[in-house]
């Protein structure tokens, strides 16, 4: 007569060892996998530009340990005899930590994702970059949801339709409640899409100014010229008109200078071509225009546009301190004198008056225009 097979927990010994024998077997093929990404993938994708490579290392490193064991044990018990009251809720265990395992799996996805885009892009695209970050957000908030949906409709008792249906009602409730932080989020992400302003831009709002440091998903930072940081909402910041000096591409240059009425018209003639050879003597320069504009009470006003071809207004401020001191030279090289605000009052002895018109009038003292008060 053949022995008795051994049962234990209603399950021969012959059961127990296949059970064993595939948790093994799932427990050794999970470490070989992730041996061979570690010591084989891993090499290989740092030296490749595409992100495929990457998929495997991260899936990797983002298996969860226990994850896997339980789900071996769950492996190893469907070649054994469970009640059915036993094996309904070992599978919904194992789905739910399956799940689990696929959230930290689209979680490590995305950073990567983002990270990698970043880097690559940071210094030539930085309005993607900034749009990369916040599109992970919200990757990583609809991941989530969908996970814990899922989790929710494999536990007994739990109906997800009527869940959804009672979340949308208070949804409602909390949109309204949170109408503000939700204008803010919704502003945050036109940001991200239309791209008014990208992460270093120098803006102006108003009456402030600055870099722009940081977009978040409610609040824009700026470091402003005095050094402190401007915190704007996000929802006011759009609702505002925006000045980005970063998109500027060339710098228009208007500037006025006075000479005195009585210059000789052929100094005055001479006097536009003059400026333009001392404006297109200055590197990253478009001269436009000069020419005599008006007569007024302090003299012969001339006005001058030229564009400065960068948008750095730094040297934008060092070509117009080149062109005001080579303008000075010329004036005193010609003799034409500027336009000074003067006034001369006439009280009591008369005397030492016609030497303060010959100084004021370079000697002329039948000026008919001094005497008056001059305004700047």
């Amino acid at each position: 007569m053949p022995f008795p097979e051994l049962m234990i927990f209603g399950n021969s010994l012959t059961r127990w060892m296949i059970a064993l024998l595939t948790v093994a077997t799932v427990l050794g093929s999970v470490a070989l996998w992730r041996w061979i990404v570690s010591h084989r993938v891993r090499p290989m994708a740092m030296l490749t530009d595409t992100f495929l490579d990457d998929v495997a290392v991260v899936l990797a490193e983002a298996t969860s340990s226990v994850i896997v064991v339980l789900l071996a044990i769950f492996a190893g018990t469907l070649v054994l005899k469970l009640p059915d009251a036993a094996r309904q809720p070992l599978g919904s265990a194992a789905v739910i930590l399956f799940l689990v395992q696929v959230g930290l799996w689209g979680r490590a996805l995305i950073e990567r994702w983002t990270r990698r885009y970043q880097e690559r892009n940071i210094a030539t695209n930085a309005a993607g970059a900034g749009t990369a970050r916040l599109m992970a957000v919200l990757a990583q908030m609809l991941l989530y949801s969908l996970v814990v949906l899922l989790i929710l409709d494999n536990l007994p008792g739990i109906e997800v339709t009527a869940l959804v249906a009672s979340l949308g009602i208070g949804g409602v409730a909390v949109a309204l409640a949170t109408q503000n932080i939700l204008a803010d989020l919704f502003a945050s992400l036109s940001i991200a899409l239309d791209k008014p302003f990208v992460l270093g831009d120098f803006i102006v709002v108003g009456d402030e100014m600055g870099t722009v440091e940081e977009i978040g998903l409610k609040t824009t930072r700026v470091r402003s010229l005095s050094g402190e940081q401007l915190i704007f909402s996000n929802a006011d910041l759009l609702g505002s008109r925006i000045r980005n000096f970063a998109r500027l591409q060339e710098r228009r240059v208007l500037f006025t200078f006075v000479v005195r009425q009585d210059t000789a018209p052929e100094a005055l003639r001479a006097l536009p071509e003059a400026v333009r050879q001392i404006i297109e003597g200055q590197e990253q320069v478009r001269f436009d225009r000069a020419h005599l504009r008006a007569f007024s009470d302090s003299g012969l006003v001339f006005e001058v546009v030229y564009f400065v071809l960068t948008p750095d207004f730094n040297r934008a401020m060092d070509i117009q301190h080149a062109i005001n001191l080579g303008l000075l030279e010329h004036l005193a090289a010609t003799g034409v004198r500027l336009a000074l605000p003067a006034q001369l009052v006439y009280s009591g002895d008369t005397a030492p008056l016609s030497a303060h018109l010959a100084e004021a009038t370079g000697g002329d003292s039948a000026n008919p225009e001094v005497g008056r008060s001059n305004g700047a």
